[in-house]
């Protein structure tokens, strides 16, 4: 695997990951008590806290990457484990 695409497939994990964290933990101004701040919409979120998201979206993709480089470096998963994928020979 070369770095490109290492760095790659990180960059598409992290993002889909900092999408699945950014709705935890937010409150709107109706939720946390307080009065919305004029000019903004009432469903925004009060303190959006984005390094804590940041951070655990850095170290959630920094695992799912690791298992996603064991598969494809080290076979730790080959398509002829997956039991419903099609059987080929093999081209002489």
């Amino acid at each position: 695997m070369s770095l490109a695409f290492a760095l790659a497939i990180y960059f598409v994990i992290w993002w889909i990951v900092l999408f699945a964290m950014l709705p935890f933990g937010v409150r709107t101004a109706e939720e946390a008590g307080e009065e919305a701040s004029p000019g903004f919409a009432e469903s925004a979120p009060q303190r959006p806290r984005m390094l804590p998201k940041v951070i655990a979206t850095t170290l959630v993709s920094a695992v799912i990457f690791a298992g996603v480089y064991a598969i494809l470096v080290h076979h730790v998963i080959r398509l002829d484990d997956i039991p419903f994928f099609p059987r080929y020979e093999k081209v002489k």
